[in-house]
């Protein structure tokens, strides 16, 4: 089933009135960030975001990911809204965003950072989500330059699947399978999400100790922490390294289908209210 959009969009005009702005952290620094200024229905911007054409084929997701504004855009409020679509084709297809940022970002020796982003999920029933699996999360950047996963690293801030009100944060790391993330599940926790408006999700490495066996990685939703690795949980050096004193990048999209979530059934809509809305994206350094 198909929505009519300009329907679908009418619980989203709160965020065409007033722009996000990423917040101030006492302490910190904001180092870089995006609040997807833009005029409505265009694209984010390419200086700042590498946008993903084409089928990925990995665990077994269902989706193409475009570059149309049909399926990533910014609203015009200071937002990004990407929407997955059901393709009419008879065969199950979908189509889907994804966007990798140009940014990267390695967090300091002796200092606390943070990567942070505001997001919220589309207004459809969750019972109509099935196979829905909406991620803001980061990659170490040498994936891009031969590296291989999980070696190099991967860091899930918020993952949602099946319109569930549970946000899981989880890191990839090591070797596959097992190694000390027990790969593929990762080391993860969850938390339960209130509802399906605005939320903050955030990770923050603490480096401050300046001893790799002491220093730590803690998720947070709306600023209550729901999961924590330390240098000494993992007990590895040279992996723990990897994943806090290396360049990493972000990321955010929306999957369908998949290992995890399983796949979409008849009951599951596509459209604005499947979508994952991000108010900003957000980098800090303590002072």
């Amino acid at each position: 089933m198909r929505f009519d959009p300009s329907i679908l969009l009418l619980p989203f005009l709160p965020s065409l009135v007033s722009a996000w702005h990423p917040p101030t952290l006492q302490g910190y620094n904001l180092v870089w960030y995006d609040e997807f200024e833009g005029s409505p229905q265009t694209l984010p911007s390419a200086s700042r975001w590498n946008i993903i054409n084409g089928k990925l084929n990995v665990n077994n997701e269902l989706e193409t990911y475009t570059s149309s504004t049909k399926t990533i855009h910014v609203s015009g409020g200071h937002t990004l809204q990407i929407i997955p679509w059901r393709q009419q084709n008879g065969n199950g297809d979908w189509i889907s965003g994804r966007i990798e940022s140009t940014y990267t970002f390695t967090p300091p020796a002796g200092k606390k950072t943070v990567a942070q982003a505001e997001i919220r999920f589309g207004s459809n029933p969750t019972n109509t989500k099935a196979g829905i699996w909406p991620a803001f999360w980061l990659l170490g950047q040498e994936l891009r330059s031969g590296g291989s996963w999980p070696a190099c690293g991967e860091l899930d801030i918020l993952e949602t699947v099946n319109g569930d009100l549970r946000g899981y944060g989880t890191l990839h790391c090591g070797t596959y399978p097992g190694g000390p993330c027990n790969e593929p599940s990762g080391r993860g926790a969850s938390t339960a999400i209130p509802n399906q408006d605005w939320h903050t999700w955030k990770i923050e490495w603490d480096r401050t100790s300046g001893d790799w066996w002491t220093s730590k990685i803690t998720w947070y939703m709306d600023g209550v922490k729901f999961h924590e690795v330390s240098g000494q949980s993992l007990g590895d050096s040279a992996i723990f390294d990897k994943i806090s004193n290396k360049p990493l990048f972000f990321i955010l999209n929306v999957a369908v289908g998949g290992n995890w979530p399983g796949y979409p059934n008849a009951n599951t809509l596509d459209g604005p209210g499947s979508m994952m809305e991000v108010g900003y994206v957000a980098h800090y350094v303590s002072n």
